[in-house]
């Protein structure tokens, strides 16, 4: 009874260390995760691009342009380069790439909701059409 006692507690331990494991590999990419999560499953895409065709496409482009000067304002990179594939680009040129890379993942997750690959995970109502007010005399 007591060997199985003890093969259970080292079970539970196994069990405990990979949970740690896979919670630390994964944490790091929380935010990205979080990222994709939000413009797949929170925006309802089909009113976003009509606002976005409407001219909402300007506010994207300024809130892009701050993204890169906030961010290259308050976080230099260490040695002040950013190292990406290998090529060593300046401050400005590093967050650039790298909100492009966020845009380019928001506008994905856009595309794959439109497509309808996710639609069992979404539930947009849509905007009900108030009845018109009918005249009783009052």
């Amino acid at each position: 009874m007591l060997e199985l006692l003890n093969r259970l507690v080292a079970v539970v331990v196994a069990l405990w260390e990979l949970a740690y494991e896979l919670i630390a590999q994964v944490l790091p990419w929380s935010p990205l995760l979080l990222w994709v999560a939000f413009w797949l499953l929170a925006v309802n895409w089909v009113k976003y691009r009509e606002v976005l065709v409407k001219g909402g496409w300007t506010g994207i482009l300024f809130i892009y342009l701050m993204m890169i000067l906030i961010w290259g304002l308050i976080a230099p990179p260490e040695g002040g380069t950013h190292s990406i594939f290998q090529l060593q680009l300046s401050n400005y040129v590093g967050k650039t790439v790298y909100v492009t890379a966020l845009f380019s993942i928001m506008f994905i997750c856009g595309s794959v909701q439109l497509a309808g690959s996710v639609d069992r995970w979404t539930c947009f109502k849509e905007d009900e059409e108030p009845e018109p007010a009918h005249a009783h005399g009052h």
